[in-house]
């Protein structure tokens, strides 16, 4: 009996020491992934163009709020992270940090005093960029941006995930190692791929988690890469796959929609307009042009553009113009809220007004993106090439949820979509989470 005594408080003994040093140990900390030379300095420019890539100002400045000093709410799963201030700030901010301090944040997602960054922050991405990159962000951040002293909000997460000392098993299951290498041999291809992969993380929106939480992918070689997502209630698109979005656009159509927000085809929404705003339509077109021609060599084969003639009557756009008193209700408020700007054939008007005929938004699988849309509404972003704001108004005031739930069934069911229908259950669980937003 004594023996068995021994070996469990033995075995408890073990494990305390093994927690401990789970907990304790410093994190090794990833190096630089290339060698430049001491003197290295980044070309004027060089170091803003790279906050712009990485599109650090969209998650790191909260509504209203000064540039860079965070503070902004990231819905996740679990509850809300806020972003952190990254002015060089030494009370608040990352005044004082090294390089490599600076490094093992981005790479390892790690503070200097080895407190685990939640991965909101997309280090599973970020450990992706080139030395380059990395030390050009670091000039920007601590030698040309203003320091701003600005207290952010602890993230509201219950037990046990307030506890971040539990992500260092999680970054062991999750990270990949470190470091890109361009599987496409074509140089512009290749920038396109390390845009996208990288600095720009699309994966973090467009790429579906796993059981862990993490992205199931984070590089073209595996399908799941781009495959479709959600993020704060809208619907991150897939990209890539028999589902895409983007199936049989051109160059030209994608490197639009990054530079203006808007094509012949869609217009952008929910998270994605703070990454054309603050990111893509500060782009070179070179860098757009790259980009795009990556995205475009993964769709190859995936499925074509709608075809059908454009004065082909379709069975629901005669069922609009039948002007029936008796015709269902999702008909009649299409017509009363929807019909003079989207039009009877849902293909709206280029640049303008989207498409709702075969748009990713209206007919994917979840239809919270859609709810979110009629309830709230959405604008899009002002830029050089299309400088007027266009606003969709909200319906939330005007509509009631059974309301809502047979408008958003009647457009995922219109013209040639095929989405399920929408319960009014939905709708107000929606309209109660956009209500407690605003308040």
């Amino acid at each position: 009996m004594r023996t068995y005594l021994k070996i469990l408080v033995g075995l408890i003994v073990v494990g305390a020491i093994a927690l401990l040093a789970f907990i304790l140990v410093p994190v090794q900390r990833t190096p630089a992934q290339a060698q430049l030379p001491d003197d290295w300095q980044p070309e004027e420019g060089q170091g803003e163009y790279a906050m712009r890539i990485a599109d650090c100002a969209a998650c790191h400045t909260a509504p209203d709020g000064e540039q860079f000093t965070g503070g902004r709410a990231i819905e996740s799963p679990l509850g809300v992270i806020y972003s952190s201030n990254i002015t060089p700030d030494d009370a608040t901010g990352i005044g004082g940090w090294s390089l490599d301090d600076f490094r093992a944040a981005l790479y390892d997602g790690v503070r200097p005093d080895g407190t685990h960054l939640y991965p909101a922050m997309p280090y599973e991405n970020y450990r992706k960029l080139s030395e380059e990159d990395v030390r050009a962000l670091y000039h920007y951040f601590t030698e040309e941006v203003e320091p701003v002293r600005n207290e952010t909000p602890e993230a509201e997460l219950p037990f046990p995930f307030d506890q971040r000392w539990t992500l260092r098993g999680w970054k062991w299951l999750a990270l990949d190692d470190p470091g890109f290498a361009a599987d496409a041999d074509d140089p512009v291809l290749a920038r396109g791929e390390y845009l996208v992969e990288g600095p720009g993380h699309c994966s973090a929106c467009h790429t579906p988690r796993n059981t862990i939480m993490a992205e199931a992918a984070v590089d073209a070689s595996d399908e799941a890469f781009l495959s479709g997502g959600e993020i704060a209630g809208w619907t991150a698109p897939a990209l890539r796959g028999p589902d895409s979005a983007i199936a049989g656009w051109s160059q030209d159509d994608l490197v639009s929609i990054f530079s203006t927000g808007r094509n012949a085809h869609a217009a952008v929404n929910g998270e994605m307009q703070l990454v054309i705003r603050d990111s893509t339509q500060f782009m070179s077109d070179e860098d757009l042009t790259a980009m795009s021609a990556f995205l475009v060599g993964l769709n190859e084969g995936t499925g074509q553009a709608r075809a059908e003639s454009e004065t082909t009557e379709t069975e629901t756009e005669a069922l609009i113009a039948s002007a029936d008193p008796d015709m269902p209700l999702g008909t009649r408020l299409y017509i009363d809220n929807c019909n003079a700007c989207h039009f009877a054939n849902g293909r709206g008007a280029d640049e303008v007004f989207p498409e709702l005929d075969g748009n990713s938004l209206v007919t994917a699988e979840s239809p919270t993106g859609l709810i979110s849309m009629i309830l709230e509404g959405s604008e899009l972003p002002s830029t050089p090439k299309r400088p007027y704001s266009l606003r969709m108004p909200g319906f939330a005031d005007r509509l009631t949820d059974e309301e809502v739930a047979e408008l958003a069934s009647f457009v995922r069911q219109g013209w040639s979509n095929d989405a399920g229908p929408v319960s009014a259950a939905s709708v107000a669980e929606l309209r109660g989470k956009a209500q407690a937003k605003m308040e």
